[in-house]
């Protein structure tokens, strides 16, 4: 049974935005931390954003200030709030968190498609 599922990827224009969404199968409050990695072509995959279920927030120096991420509590729902991009943020995203019941696993998304048009 899939836990996460991504969307709202797309292409945009650089200087726009994109908000992504990832729903969960159970209560985001099952999750001790979740967040948003990413992996462009030929790199490695990164960490972009992860928020804990006390609500503390932590970003990649390169898009702090520029992206956002949230919680939807009754739609059991994680955003990510992607402002001013650039053709940099160009990337596959996924959604991700920590195993409710195996604390040392991780749960993946399939992943969405975002790409920066210059």
């Amino acid at each position: 049974q899939v836990q996460l599922r991504e969307s709202g990827g797309g292409l945009v224009q650089a200087g726009g935005s994109l908000r992504l969404s990832c729903s969960t199968s159970r209560s985001i409050f099952d999750y001790t931390l979740m967040g948003w990695y990413r992996q462009a072509p030929g790199k490695q995959r990164e960490l972009v954003a992860s928020v804990t279920r006390a609500g503390t927030t932590n970003y990649a120096g390169s898009v702090k200030g520029r992206f956002t991420i949230s919680k939807d509590n009754a739609k059991n729902t994680v955003y990510l709030q992607m402002n001013s991009l650039t053709p940099e943020d160009t990337a596959t995203y996924y959604c991700h968190a920590r195993d409710p019941v195996f604390s040392d696993l991780d749960v993946w998304g399939q992943g969405t498609l975002v790409t920066v048009s210059s």
